[in-house]
């Protein structure tokens, strides 16, 4: 193993993401990170994700899709790589995901590195606002310290921006977190998680989806 990868793999590690993770996913999602990105060829591939995700990259504001364009391009890069790997239950975006579908590691680093330049949308789905100070509580208690003041996420610690998600889909995401469904995710996440009602979840979502 090299040493960038082994660099990456230790970060895998200590963030928790390398859970239920083989040694081969994280070689993927190094090789990808290191390779120099072609975004002209990565627009060329984005079309097969467009057919959900919409040409945008906005995907819908009903959750059936997510917001894609502007996630840091370290989260799109693993994430691809575990749901072509299994390492994350996704049997809608496995075929789009296959290698025979998308390319290889140069197609994950191009293509990854187009929907990251894609503008952020100007207004996503939302929730109620019923409990918007419950959702500000636990945002600031719970996720926070990882997502960030303003739920921006951070690249190099391969934790996703939140800010500008359509709020259907971060309700689906946390409740299959924290119920064992997504098997992916940060160990630590996953602690947070586990004491939190359904309303606490539609609380901190809503809440999120309007920063």
């Amino acid at each position: 193993m090299n040493k960038r990868v082994s660099i990456i793999s230790r970060i895998l590690v200590l963030s928790g993401l390398l859970f239920h993770c083989e040694s081969s996913i994280a070689d993927e999602i190094s090789d990808a990170i290191g390779l120099k990105p072609n975004i002209e060829n990565g627009k060329t591939i984005y079309p097969l994700c467009a057919s959900c995700h919409m040409q945008t990259g906005w995907g819908k504001k009903d959750g059936s899709f997510p917001v894609i364009a502007g996630q840091h391009r370290h989260v799109l890069i693993k994430q691809l790589a575990d749901i072509r790997a299994k390492n994350r239950v996704n049997p809608t975006m496995y075929p789009f995901t296959d290698p025979k579908s998308i390319g290889g590691v140069q197609a994950i680093a191009d293509v990854t590195a187009y929907i990251a330049s894609l503008e952020s949308p100007s207004n996503v789905g939302i929730g109620d606002g019923g409990r918007l100070a419950l959702g500000q509580s636990i945002y600031k208690q719970r996720c926070l310290q990882c997502h960030g003041e303003k739920a921006q996420g951070n690249n190099d610690a391969f934790f996703p921006k939140l800010q500008r998600q359509h709020y259907a889909y971060l309700v689906r995401q946390l409740k299959w977190i924290r119920d064992g469904y997504r098997k992916n995710s940060n160990a630590l996440m996953v602690t947070e998680l586990k004491t939190l009602s359904d309303d606490d979840l539609n609380a901190v979502a809503d809440y999120i989806s309007r920063l």
